[in-house]
Protein backbone atom coordinates (compact mmCIF):
# COMPACT_ATOMS: atom_id res chain seq x y z
CA UNK A 1 0.00 0.00 0.00
CA UNK A 2 3.12 2.40 0.95
CA UNK A 3 4.58 2.29 -2.59
CA UNK A 4 1.60 1.85 -4.34
CA UNK A 5 0.53 5.37 -3.25
CA UNK A 6 3.59 7.07 -4.28
CA UNK A 7 3.18 5.23 -7.36
CA UNK A 8 0.24 6.73 -7.75
CA UNK A 9 1.43 10.37 -6.51
CA UNK A 10 3.89 9.99 -9.64
CA UNK A 11 1.04 9.08 -12.45
CA UNK A 12 -0.50 12.49 -11.28
CA UNK A 13 2.86 14.25 -11.59
CA UNK A 14 3.60 13.36 -14.91
CA UNK A 15 -0.07 13.77 -16.19
CA UNK A 16 0.26 17.02 -15.19
CA UNK A 17 3.31 17.68 -16.36
CA UNK A 18 2.22 16.03 -19.84
CA UNK A 19 -0.60 18.03 -19.58
CA UNK A 20 1.41 21.53 -19.23
CA UNK A 21 3.70 19.94 -21.87
CA UNK A 22 0.67 20.06 -24.76
CA UNK A 23 0.01 23.44 -23.47
CA UNK A 24 3.60 24.73 -24.34
CA UNK A 25 3.90 22.30 -27.74
CA UNK A 26 7.09 20.79 -26.23
CA UNK A 27 7.86 17.93 -24.51
CA UNK A 28 11.19 18.18 -23.75
CA UNK A 29 9.59 20.03 -20.73
CA UNK A 30 9.52 16.76 -19.16
CA UNK A 31 13.64 17.07 -18.28
CA UNK A 32 12.38 19.78 -15.59
CA UNK A 33 10.44 17.49 -13.94
CA UNK A 34 12.90 14.67 -13.54
CA UNK A 35 14.59 16.22 -10.50
CA UNK A 36 11.70 17.55 -8.58
CA UNK A 37 10.23 14.35 -9.24
CA UNK A 38 12.22 12.89 -6.36
CA UNK A 39 11.13 15.66 -4.39
CA UNK A 40 7.49 14.51 -4.30
CA UNK A 41 8.16 11.12 -3.55
CA UNK A 42 9.95 12.25 -0.23
CA UNK A 43 7.57 14.38 0.81
CA UNK A 44 4.89 11.93 -0.22
CA UNK A 45 6.74 9.36 1.52
CA UNK A 46 7.24 11.27 4.57
CA UNK A 47 3.62 12.20 4.78
CA UNK A 48 2.55 8.76 4.22
CA UNK A 49 4.76 7.22 6.75
CA UNK A 50 4.01 9.63 9.55
CA UNK A 51 7.26 8.97 11.38
CA UNK A 52 10.93 9.83 10.96
CA UNK A 53 14.57 9.16 12.11
CA UNK A 54 17.40 10.72 11.44
CA UNK A 55 18.09 8.71 8.55
CA UNK A 56 14.79 9.56 7.22
CA UNK A 57 15.17 13.45 7.51
CA UNK A 58 19.08 13.43 6.59
CA UNK A 59 17.59 11.90 2.78
CA UNK A 60 14.43 14.33 2.76
CA UNK A 61 16.61 17.09 3.61
CA UNK A 62 19.18 16.06 1.14
CA UNK A 63 16.81 14.97 -1.77
CA UNK A 64 14.70 18.41 -1.45
CA UNK A 65 18.23 20.27 -2.12
CA UNK A 66 19.43 18.00 -5.10
CA UNK A 67 15.99 17.93 -6.72
CA UNK A 68 14.81 21.81 -6.13
CA UNK A 69 18.25 22.77 -7.22
CA UNK A 70 17.71 20.37 -10.47
CA UNK A 71 14.52 21.86 -10.96
CA UNK A 72 15.65 25.09 -11.05
CA UNK A 73 18.31 25.03 -13.26
CA UNK A 74 16.78 23.72 -15.80
CA UNK A 75 13.48 25.57 -15.59
CA UNK A 76 15.75 28.78 -16.04
CA UNK A 77 17.48 26.57 -18.68
CA UNK A 78 14.73 24.97 -21.02
CA UNK A 79 11.45 26.85 -20.32
CA UNK A 80 11.80 29.18 -23.16
CA UNK A 81 14.19 27.55 -25.26
CA UNK A 82 12.85 25.35 -28.61
CA UNK A 83 12.10 21.82 -28.10
CA UNK A 84 15.27 19.51 -27.66
CA UNK A 85 16.58 17.90 -31.36
CA UNK A 86 16.41 14.69 -29.10
CA UNK A 87 12.30 14.93 -28.70
CA UNK A 88 11.73 16.56 -32.14
CA UNK A 89 13.61 13.22 -33.58
CA UNK A 90 11.12 11.03 -31.37
CA UNK A 91 7.99 13.07 -32.87
CA UNK A 92 9.33 12.50 -36.61
CA UNK A 93 9.55 8.54 -35.19
CA UNK A 94 6.44 8.39 -34.09
CA UNK A 95 4.58 10.17 -37.37
CA UNK A 96 0.83 11.14 -36.96
CA UNK A 97 -1.38 8.14 -35.63
CA UNK A 98 -1.70 7.81 -31.85
CA UNK A 99 0.53 10.46 -31.33
CA UNK A 100 -0.04 12.03 -27.96
CA UNK A 101 -0.88 8.24 -26.63
CA UNK A 102 2.86 7.24 -27.61
CA UNK A 103 4.02 10.49 -26.21
CA UNK A 104 2.29 9.84 -22.67
CA UNK A 105 3.99 6.42 -22.91
CA UNK A 106 7.14 6.80 -24.13
CA UNK A 107 8.21 9.95 -22.12
CA UNK A 108 5.95 10.61 -19.34
CA UNK A 109 5.51 6.91 -17.98
CA UNK A 110 8.69 5.74 -19.09
CA UNK A 111 10.32 8.51 -16.91
CA UNK A 112 7.97 7.76 -14.43
CA UNK A 113 8.81 4.17 -13.91
CA UNK A 114 12.68 4.67 -14.26
CA UNK A 115 11.98 7.37 -11.22
CA UNK A 116 10.40 5.30 -9.08
CA UNK A 117 12.84 2.71 -9.26
CA UNK A 118 15.64 4.76 -8.65
CA UNK A 119 13.85 6.33 -5.61
CA UNK A 120 13.53 3.11 -3.87
CA UNK A 121 16.04 4.11 -1.48
CA UNK A 122 14.15 7.54 -0.63
CA UNK A 123 10.83 5.13 -0.61
CA UNK A 124 12.82 2.44 1.72
CA UNK A 125 14.04 4.42 4.21
CA UNK A 126 10.08 6.31 4.93
CA UNK A 127 8.57 2.28 4.93
CA UNK A 128 11.24 1.19 7.10
CA UNK A 129 11.83 3.60 10.05
CA UNK A 130 15.24 3.02 11.84
CA UNK A 131 16.66 5.36 14.24
CA UNK A 132 20.28 3.77 14.23
CA UNK A 133 23.07 5.70 11.85
CA UNK A 134 25.78 3.29 11.50
CA UNK A 135 28.80 4.32 9.92
CA UNK A 136 28.48 3.79 6.20
CA UNK A 137 25.46 6.05 6.49
CA UNK A 138 27.94 8.87 7.47
CA UNK A 139 29.98 8.10 4.54
CA UNK A 140 27.13 8.36 2.48
CA UNK A 141 26.23 12.01 3.39
CA UNK A 142 30.52 12.68 2.59
CA UNK A 143 29.66 11.02 -0.70
CA UNK A 144 26.34 12.83 -1.40
CA UNK A 145 28.39 15.68 -0.52
CA UNK A 146 31.27 15.33 -2.94
CA UNK A 147 28.50 14.56 -5.50
CA UNK A 148 26.47 17.87 -5.10
CA UNK A 149 29.82 19.63 -4.85
CA UNK A 150 30.80 18.90 -8.65
CA UNK A 151 27.14 18.68 -9.90
CA UNK A 152 26.17 22.22 -8.56
CA UNK A 153 30.16 23.64 -9.43
CA UNK A 154 29.84 21.64 -12.88
CA UNK A 155 26.86 23.83 -13.53
CA UNK A 156 27.71 26.85 -12.45
CA UNK A 157 31.47 26.97 -14.41
CA UNK A 158 29.23 25.62 -17.74
CA UNK A 159 26.37 28.62 -17.83
CA UNK A 160 29.44 31.05 -16.88
CA UNK A 161 31.34 29.78 -19.61
CA UNK A 162 28.70 29.58 -22.21
CA UNK A 163 27.22 33.42 -21.07
CA UNK A 164 30.49 34.95 -22.21
CA UNK A 165 30.38 35.90 -25.88
CA UNK A 166 34.19 35.28 -26.37
CA UNK A 167 33.34 31.54 -25.50
CA UNK A 168 30.95 30.96 -28.46
CA UNK A 169 31.73 27.51 -30.31
CA UNK A 170 34.45 26.78 -28.16
CA UNK A 171 34.82 24.25 -25.50
CA UNK A 172 35.08 24.40 -21.61
CA UNK A 173 38.04 22.56 -20.67
CA UNK A 174 38.69 24.17 -17.55
CA UNK A 175 38.07 24.20 -13.64
CA UNK A 176 36.15 20.38 -12.83
CA UNK A 177 35.64 20.21 -16.68
CA UNK A 178 39.31 19.73 -16.87
CA UNK A 179 39.10 16.40 -14.93
CA UNK A 180 36.16 15.18 -16.30
CA UNK A 181 34.22 15.93 -19.21
CA UNK A 182 31.18 15.24 -17.35
CA UNK A 183 31.37 16.58 -13.73
CA UNK A 184 27.88 17.18 -13.70
CA UNK A 185 26.65 13.84 -14.67
CA UNK A 186 29.78 12.22 -12.45
CA UNK A 187 27.68 14.17 -9.45
CA UNK A 188 24.29 13.09 -10.01
CA UNK A 189 25.61 9.34 -10.01
CA UNK A 190 27.69 10.09 -7.04
CA UNK A 191 24.85 11.97 -5.22
CA UNK A 192 22.56 8.64 -5.11
CA UNK A 193 25.46 6.45 -4.23
CA UNK A 194 25.40 8.96 -1.36
CA UNK A 195 21.64 8.77 -1.25
CA UNK A 196 22.05 4.66 -1.42
CA UNK A 197 24.49 4.25 1.43
CA UNK A 198 22.01 6.11 3.86
CA UNK A 199 19.13 4.32 3.34
CA UNK A 200 21.04 0.96 3.77
CA UNK A 201 20.58 -0.50 7.21
CA UNK A 202 22.38 -4.14 6.24
CA UNK A 203 22.97 -6.87 4.22
CA UNK A 204 19.37 -7.40 3.91
CA UNK A 205 18.41 -4.12 1.83
CA UNK A 206 21.87 -3.94 -0.30
CA UNK A 207 19.69 -4.20 -3.24
CA UNK A 208 18.81 -1.15 -3.00
CA UNK A 209 22.17 -0.93 -5.04
CA UNK A 210 19.73 -0.85 -8.06
CA UNK A 211 18.76 2.66 -7.63
CA UNK A 212 22.34 4.41 -8.09
CA UNK A 213 23.53 1.56 -10.54
CA UNK A 214 20.29 2.36 -12.89
CA UNK A 215 21.13 6.03 -12.67
CA UNK A 216 24.83 5.20 -13.80
CA UNK A 217 24.37 2.92 -16.98
CA UNK A 218 22.00 5.36 -17.92
CA UNK A 219 23.86 8.23 -17.90
CA UNK A 220 26.72 6.34 -18.50
CA UNK A 221 25.37 4.37 -22.11
CA UNK A 222 21.67 6.28 -22.50
CA UNK A 223 20.25 9.21 -21.69
CA UNK A 224 24.08 11.35 -20.65
CA UNK A 225 27.69 10.94 -21.82
CA UNK A 226 26.86 9.58 -24.85
CA UNK A 227 24.47 11.99 -26.35
CA UNK A 228 26.98 14.83 -26.01
CA UNK A 229 30.03 12.91 -26.88
CA UNK A 230 28.24 11.81 -30.26
CA UNK A 231 27.43 16.06 -30.94
CA UNK A 232 31.14 16.30 -30.43
CA UNK A 233 32.39 13.45 -31.48
CA UNK A 234 34.05 14.83 -34.96
CA UNK A 235 35.59 17.86 -33.86
CA UNK A 236 39.20 18.33 -33.73
CA UNK A 237 39.19 20.28 -30.37
CA UNK A 238 36.88 17.84 -28.23
CA UNK A 239 39.14 14.69 -29.86
CA UNK A 240 42.30 16.81 -28.17
CA UNK A 241 40.04 17.03 -25.28
CA UNK A 242 39.15 13.71 -25.03
CA UNK A 243 42.45 12.42 -25.30
CA UNK A 244 43.79 13.55 -22.26
CA UNK A 245 40.53 14.14 -19.74
CA UNK A 246 38.55 11.50 -18.51
CA UNK A 247 34.88 10.87 -19.51
CA UNK A 248 33.11 10.25 -16.10
CA UNK A 249 35.57 9.62 -13.14
CA UNK A 250 37.16 13.04 -12.32
CA UNK A 251 40.98 12.29 -12.82
CA UNK A 252 44.15 14.46 -12.12
CA UNK A 253 46.87 13.75 -14.23
CA UNK A 254 46.90 10.47 -16.41
CA UNK A 255 43.66 10.02 -18.00
CA UNK A 256 40.94 7.81 -16.91
CA UNK A 257 37.25 6.35 -17.79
Amino acid sequence: MFYSKIALSLLVYFIIWFLICLYKKKYSLVDIAWGSGFVVVAWVSYLIAQASSIQSTIILILVTLWGGRLFWHLARRNWHKPEDYRYVNMRKRWGTSFVYLKAFLNVFVLQGILLFIIALPIMHVFANIDGEMRWWQYVGVVVWVIGFFFEVVGDYQLERFKKNPVNKGMLLTTGLWSITRHPNYFGEATCWIGVFLISVTGISNSWLVVSPLIITLLLLFVSGVPLLEKKYRKRQDFIAYADKTSKFFPVIGKKGL
